[in-house]
């Protein structure tokens, strides 16, 4: 997949952006921060600033090399370019998300009261949803979907197995940004199961459609 301005700008804008917030706080915020924080918004334990102002850029920027090498190792590398649109979606709705909680953290380090029970739902269903969007646009690869044994072996297995997945992500994005926005643990305990019920019937999905297609064939194709 070829690399360009037009398609990593934004990418580079967020990961900029988290790293001048770092750069910011770094000469405002004492040495001793909060780095993780309860459902309640009550930080329960703290650190230096390495940890609470660069290790979430830091790991955003790895996350951004990663999406960007992987396609080299895939067998199937060839088939990126059929779903390039699909790939960036994700790839930025990652670091996006990550680019949130960690604008939610820099606030709360500077006294802001942030509702983590509400906030942290609310962009994990956002991100969901990205997901739902951008699954039956996918194509076969070693490294993004929901990839089983017979997702890889058959085309008609991935195929219909990422349409069903994208109603499940659709749906339970819906429901974890509705759960935070609620604020109650049974909201949110349903948006869980009702992810994990969905995978689960994805994967003895894409095992049905495997068995009766007439084509399939070893992983590799």
């Amino acid at each position: 997949m070829k690399w360009s301005w037009r398609s990593e700008w934004p990418h580079l804008v967020l990961l900029a952006g988290m790293f001048m917030g770092a750069l910011a706080g770094w000469s405002t915020l004492p040495d001793r921060l909060p780095v993780h924080w309860g459902l309640d918004g009550n930080p329960d334990r703290w650190g230096g600033k390495f940890e609470g102002l660069l290790l979430l850029p830091l790991a955003a920027a790895a996350v951004y090399l990663i999406f960007a090498f992987v396609p080299r190792l895939d067998p199937f590398h060839t088939s990126y370019e059929a779903f390039a649109g699909a790939w960036n979606r994700i790839r930025l709705a990652a670091l996006a998300l990550m680019a949130g909680v960690d604008v939610m953290f820099q606030l709360m380090m500077r006294g802001w009261p942030v509702r983590m029970g509400v906030a942290l739902p609310l962009l994990i269903g956002l991100y969901f949803m990205v997901l739902g969007g951008a699954l039956p646009k996918l194509r076969r690869n070693w490294f993004m979907g929901i990839r089983t044994p017979w997702t890889l072996s058959s085309t008609r297995s991935w195929d219909a197995t990422h349409r069903f997945g994208a109603r499940v992500f659709l749906t339970g994005g819906a429901l974890l940004a509705a759960a935070g926005l609620v604020g109650t643990a049974w909201a949110l305990m349903i948006a869980v199961l009702w992810l994990a019920l969905g995978l689960i019937a994805a994967i003895v999905l894409s095992y049905r459609v495997w068995r009766d297609d007439p084509d399939k064939a070893g992983p590799l194709g």
